[in-house]
């Protein structure tokens, strides 16, 4: 039986996020989950910041992926600053129709569309210190397993139920 009921209401899609923002997610997700990382959408940091998606590799690694879906949308928002301080590696995701020479250098790039991704180019790595790594992956964990747990209960069964 599975423990996960995706359809009707969502507390990871909540109407902030555009078609074309969840169709980079997904693109983008796809990728990640082939470099073996798992991922979490919209996870909020201590800052108070909520990062589009943050991940989490093998080797305890912790990337986080600021999805921008036009000029417009890169420009005003400038809160990914502030992101660089909670990862390993720092990259935006975008789809095709964003010229992909707006996102800085010292940042890696994804391109990706609603069925996979490439890496256009890799994030330069600055490790955490050790405190913040264990706060982030502290708050990574403690949000999935809150997150499996409420997934599991929207299922509205119960054991009666088996």
């Amino acid at each position: 039986m599975t423990i996960l009921n995706l359809s009707g209401n969502n507390p990871l899609i909540d109407g902030r996020q555009s078609a074309r923002a969840m169709m980079v997610r997904k693109g983008s997700q796809i990728l990640l989950h082939d470099l073996r990382h798992v991922v979490l959408p919209e996870l909020v940091l201590s800052n108070g910041r909520r990062a589009d998606l943050v991940t989490l590799s093998e080797k305890g690694e912790i990337w986080i992926i600021e999805i921008k879906t036009s000029i417009e949308d890169f420009r005003v928002d400038r809160k990914w600053l502030d992101y660089r301080a909670y990862c390993d590696r720092l990259l935006f995701a975008t789809h095709r129709d964003v010229p992909l020479d707006i996102f800085p250098e010292e940042c890696g790039l994804i391109l990706a569309d609603g069925y996979g991704a490439h890496m256009i180019r890799p994030a330069p790595e600055h490790r955490l210190a050790p405190a913040a790594r264990k706060s982030v992956t502290l708050a990574f964990a403690r949000a999935a397993a809150h997150r499996l747990m409420m997934a599991e209960w929207a299922t509205g069964k119960n054991f009666d139920d088996l």
